[in-house]
């Protein structure tokens, strides 16, 4: 029983202090609460009026005007206003007529609350200095002592508009805590969204490098084989076919192998973070399987593995759009080399049967290019590419800095 009522007893706090806290013009039942407290208060004063002693008991008028300052009470928080002045016009001649002083006196208080609550302070001392003001003149035109009286009682009517002023203030602190917390929970919620959104846009790009690669090496690959056949099948070059195959089956595992890294981060049990991300160890297969030569040169210091995955995805786009339009005669020249705090990265080309330099650049017709330049500057860096000047052929160059930042939007 004692713990049932130790644990009893927060709950009934916190239904205090919510009622405290919350608005008092979005209250629920507040009509409802507020003629039942309307009905409470005009009992409280006609047992005043019946049993107090500092005035004769009302007459016919004084029990009306009595009534009157507990009806308006009914519309308190949603005509604070005039329900004030409803209340101030039947308390002055109430008192004006020394009916019992204290009958009034809960009804007045509580008015005064509510505004005080609810306006703005300015208002509230206005307000508060009227009323004191109006209540002394009345009861000195009563008689001096019940002047004095209303003098000594006065703070009452002060410490109740100081309360109803430090409510307020509290309340509009509650509702921008609140507010804040609101803010900084969307906040988190368009976070949370923006890097699902940035890390299926991550998980695209790698899906898109990695077939667009891998179905362009099948097919030049496979290209070279059907050659083989076709030319002369009476001298059949069974080394070079079985070469051919060999390539297709070490692209398809290679692809298949990355194609599940790519996706373990959409699995609802995989490892957590952003999943992983290709490194400049795998430059090396990736340049063999393209028939390409690589210089390879990044210190003994380790590169941020953003800055690894961008370089590696470059590289591939670059060799997809080389062997794709250069076929597999076309000679590749692949350079990732660090220069300072900078990675830089360069693959060229000779145009292969058909040069590209009197051709549209690959990224032309599709997102090579764009792709190779959006993953440049996640990082920070810059991406160029075009036709070679110095030669027939096509070059891809860019400039990664080793302490990547996230370009401007």
């Amino acid at each position: 029983m004692q713990d049932s009522h130790t644990a009893s007893r927060p709950r009934l706090g916190e239904r205090v202090l919510t009622a405290v806290s919350r608005d008092p013009l979005t209250a629920p039942h507040r009509a409802r609460n507020d003629a039942i407290l309307a009905a409470g208060v005009g009992l409280m004063s006609l047992l005043l009026a019946l049993f107090a002693d500092d005035g004769r008991r009302p007459d016919a008028l004084g029990w009306a005007l009595l009534a009157g300052t507990a009806v308006p009470l009914v519309w308190r928080r949603s005509r604070t206003g005039l329900a004030l002045v409803a209340v101030l016009l039947c308390v002055a001649p109430y008192h004006a007529l020394d009916n019992a002083h204290a009958a009034p006196v809960p009804a007045s208080l509580l008015v005064l609350y509510t505004f005080a609550a609810t306006a703005r302070p300015l208002h509230t001392l206005l307000v508060g200095g009227g009323v004191i003001g109006i209540t002394l003149t009345v009861m000195f035109g009563v008689g001096a002592h019940e002047g004095l009286e209303a003098l000594r009682t006065s703070g009452w009517i002060l410490a109740v508009l100081v309360f109803g002023v430090d409510v307020r203030v509290y309340r509009l602190y509650i509702a921008s805590v609140v507010g804040r917390a609101e803010r900084a929970e969307r906040t988190r919620e368009e976070e949370a969204a923006r890097r699902v959104a940035e890390e299926r846009l991550r998980i695209a790009r790698d899906l898109h490098d990695l077939l667009a690669h891998s179905i362009t090496l099948i097919g030049v690959q496979t290209s070279v084989a059907s050659h083989v056949l076709s030319v002369d099948p009476d001298r059949l070059d069974r080394a070079q076919i079985a070469k051919a195959l060999d390539d297709i089956a070490d692209t398809c595992r290679t692809a298949r192998g990355e194609l599940r890294t790519t996706l373990e981060v959409l699995r609802a049990d995989g490892p957590e973070g952003d999943g992983p991300l290709p490194g400049l160890a795998a430059l090396p297969g990736l340049v063999r399987a393209a028939g390409a030569r690589l210089t390879l040169d990044t210190g003994e210091r380790a590169l941020p593995p953003a800055v690894e995955a961008a370089a590696y995805r470059i590289v591939q786009e670059s060799l997809t759009n080389a062997v794709r339009h250069g076929g597999a005669g076309a000679g590749v020249d692949v350079a990732v080399q660090r220069r300072g705090e900078e990675l830089h990265v360069t693959v060229t080309d000779d145009g292969g049967t058909s040069s590209r330099a009197a051709k549209k650049p690959s990224g032309a017709f599709g997102f090579g290019i764009v792709g190779m330049r959006e993953r440049a500057r996640s990082v920070g860096g810059t991406l160029s590419a075009g036709p070679r000047t110095d030669a027939a052929g096509f070059e891809v160059a860019a400039m990664l800095p080793l302490q990547p930042t996230e370009a401007a939007a």
